[in-house]
């Protein structure tokens, strides 16, 4: 089970932690997305620090109409209760 909170508009708040190639971590708080398209959306000032390799650009329909995004390689922690997951 995923610990979290409320936040504006009953959206359901977690904690996760992008590793960096480096190995270091940033904790950050992210919101649940019940339409998850299995990306995880990052801003450009961001994704540089981490060195995560850059594979692809796609156009994904997103609640404002259609966008391209850039498409990296990169490890999240996701904190369970009782259990760790990393994913890739």
């Amino acid at each position: 089970m995923i610990n979290g909170t409320f936040g504006v508009e009953d959206a359901l708040l977690f904690e996760i932690e992008l590793i960096a190639s480096d190995g270091s971590g940033l904790e950050i708080e992210s919101m649940f997305d019940t339409g998850f398209s299995g990306w995880l959306a990052i801003n450009d000032q961001d994704i540089d620090d981490f060195g995560w390799i850059y594979i692809d650009q796609e156009d994904m329909r997103t609640a404002q109409g259609t966008s391209s995004f850039d498409i990296y390689v990169g490890k999240i922690k996701l904190m369970v209760r009782n259990m760790i997951s990393l994913y890739m």
